[in-house]
């Protein structure tokens, strides 16, 4: 019996996978940046939260597994996981939620399938649709856009909110959070509004969603940087971005009033975040160069049809998720090449 074989190296080392983590952790800070200027402390908090947890349950795990602790905790795929689940979660979520997150993640979508290689799903976006589907209502607190050097939310403000659930005299949570563009958009559109009206809201920006047309610049940014470094490759990107954009083109093209430009559609949300750091996970992506257009073009897809028709107003994870289940599929049919990129 033959056996189809790619060429040489046929494995990545820990120093390699943890110098290509790093890379996305790096190219991650212009996001993380923007996200503390326009949304305050809480990002940071955050972070801190989901990062330390992915570290301590990745160690807890992999020292009941008997497995080298040290070794596995220095590839950063675990800080990857925290930082990726914990960009995606409001900043006023309470301090539980990333934390319990990410322990999902780490040790229900990542180490009960075997650990880094051998989970078949993205473990921040299982993370992500856990939390997302069993508390939409912490899930849904997203701050209306403030600088950094806001007095309501500085830091002991933040930690005081995020811990102890209290906030300064006069101020109400309702005061301080407000529906995403995408949520907004949605919600106006089913009653009655159009897409010219909705425009001249100051929650629709004009890129995309007011404030987050800058995030989705800054992590687009990031993402060509791990382009330049060879990190990732284009397709999947590329073949998302374009999916994406074709569609909307589509639709908007027949009725304007009804669904939003595609410009609105890939600078709103966390497209850009998803297409060049959460879909372009090496282990749970198609791994031929074809099978990759397919898999990225399919997340596209997906994304609006969940956007425009679905029950949430954003459908990133969910539609990774469901191409995560489709890529042993895709690479059946298409013969993987050499595994040489994320």
């Amino acid at each position: 019996m033959h056996f189809h074989r790619a060429s040489s190296p046929h494995n990545r080392g820990t120093a390699n996978t943890s110098q290509l983590m790093k890379q996305v952790l790096f190219a991650l800070l212009p996001g993380a940046i923007a996200s503390y200027w326009f949304f305050g402390w809480g990002v940071v908090v955050n972070l801190l939260l989901a990062c330390l947890t992915a570290v301590v349950t990745e160690a807890a795990v992999t020292a009941l597994r008997n497995k080298p602790v040290f070794n596995t905790l220095r590839d950063n795929s675990a800080l990857v996981t925290g930082a990726l689940l914990a960009l995606s979660i409001p900043p006023l979520a309470p301090w539980w939620i990333p934390v319990l997150g990410t322990i999902f993640a780490i040790l229900i979508a990542k180490h009960l399938y075997g650990g880094l290689g051998f989970n078949p799903f993205n473990p921040a976006m299982v993370g992500y649709v856990v939390l997302l589907i069993s508390f939409p209502l912490e899930m849904s607190q997203w701050p209306a856009a403030i600088d950094a050097a806001s007095s309501v939310l500085n830091l002991s403000g933040t930690i005081a909110l995020v811990f102890l659930g209290t906030l300064p005299d006069a101020v109400s949570i309702d005061g301080l959070t407000m529906a995403t563009a995408l949520d907004y958009s949605k919600t106006q559109l089913r009653l009655g509004q159009t897409m010219a009206e909705l425009s001249a809201s100051p929650i629709v920006g004009f890129l995309g969603a007011r404030h987050w047309e800058w995030l989705s610049l800054m992590y687009l940014l990031g993402g060509l940087w791990l382009l330049y470094k060879k990190v990732i490759n284009w397709h999947i990107p590329v073949a998302f971005l374009f999916s994406l954009a074709l569609i909307s083109t589509v639709f908007f093209m027949i009725d304007s009033d009804q669904f939003a430009s595609p410009l609105f559609h890939l600078f709103s949300g966390g497209v850009m975040l998803g297409a060049f750091f959460i879909a372009t996970d090496p282990i749970t992506a198609s791994t031929s160069n074809v099978g990759r257009l397919i898999y990225a073009s399919g997340i596209g897809l997906l994304i609006y049809v969940i956007r425009t028709w679905g029950g949430y107003p954003d459908g990133i994870a969910f539609a990774v998720l469901l191409m995560n289940l489709a890529a042993p599929t895709i690479d059946h049919f298409y013969q993987p090449r050499a595994f040489g990129h994320r």
